[in-house]
């Protein structure tokens, strides 16, 4: 029970990374609000989470929106009475395109949910850490394309840098007050969001040449990264802040 009466928020909960890092969470002890931009999928993982004993609620949240994601803490100070974990998990994908190919209106959904919904993860969250003068962890999911990207992810890479890049000067700007900010870089991930990723694509075909440039051999499963964020998330990294830490089979070497 490595998150034992820990609180912790986990976006893009409703599927995925977040679904199953919740279904963690939750075993190891942690109170989880399940905030997803879709109601119905965020009510579907914490109602599966409750009916194995755990303790949750869930929250619509659109991540990009600054409002919403202030309320989405202050629902979970409601509920659970403090924060002691953040998982900016939610992100949307990039089919293949040429840089000629990007519009002004997919540039802006690519940064406003992986960047800027990144960074007001963070923002509201530290005045919570910082008045509870006990530390906190924020872990963000960047990606392996933001040190190793294939051709025609320009654009999504580029936020995933954005989201290292910040990672690690919060964890400088945070250290002082004992707040770990970590970052996790998946590899494609078998989920249904890596359709995004594969556009028209023959999707066995795209899985196979996926495949075939990750050195073991596979692709990521969602409790592969769970199991990565549990680490970070807990006291078994309590020296471990400004990290990234690849969960990509040796893509990244």
């Amino acid at each position: 029970m490595k998150l034992r009466d820990r609180v912790a928020v986990i976006t893009g909960a409703g599927s995925g990374i977040g679904r199953s890092t919740a279904h963690l969470f939750a075993e190891q002890g942690a109170k989880v609000v399940i905030a997803d931009l879709k109601l119905e999928a965020a009510q579907e993982t914490c109602e599966m989470i409750r009916k194995s004993g755990g303790e949750c609620f869930p929250v619509q949240v659109n991540v990009s929106k600054a409002d919403e994601v202030q309320r989405m803490y202050e629902e979970t100070l409601r509920q659970f009475g403090k924060l002691d974990i953040v998982y900016n998990n939610a992100g949307v994908p990039l089919s293949p395109h040429n840089i000629e190919d990007i519009t002004e209106e997919i540039f802006d959904h690519i940064f406003n949910v992986n960047v800027k919904g990144v960074i007001w993860g963070c923002k509201y969250a530290v005045p919570i850490f910082k008045m509870q003068k006990s530390g906190g962890v924020i872990i963000n999911t960047a990606s392996i394309s933001a040190s190793r990207p294939r051709a025609g992810q320009n654009v999504y890479a580029a936020s995933k840098s954005a989201v290292v890049t910040l990672t690690k000067s919060l964890a400088m700007e945070l250290a002082d007050y004992q707040i770990r900010v970590v970052a996790i870089n998946p590899v494609a991930v078998n989920t249904p969001m890596l359709k995004g990723f594969i556009g028209e694509r023959d999707e066995q075909e795209a899985k196979k040449m996926y495949i075939s440039s990750i050195p073991l051999g596979r692709l990521a499963e969602p409790k592969d990264i769970a199991n990565a964020a549990l680490y970070l998330a807990s006291d078994d990294a309590s020296l471990v802040t400004g990290s990234i830490l690849d969960v990509d089979g040796g893509r990244g070497i």
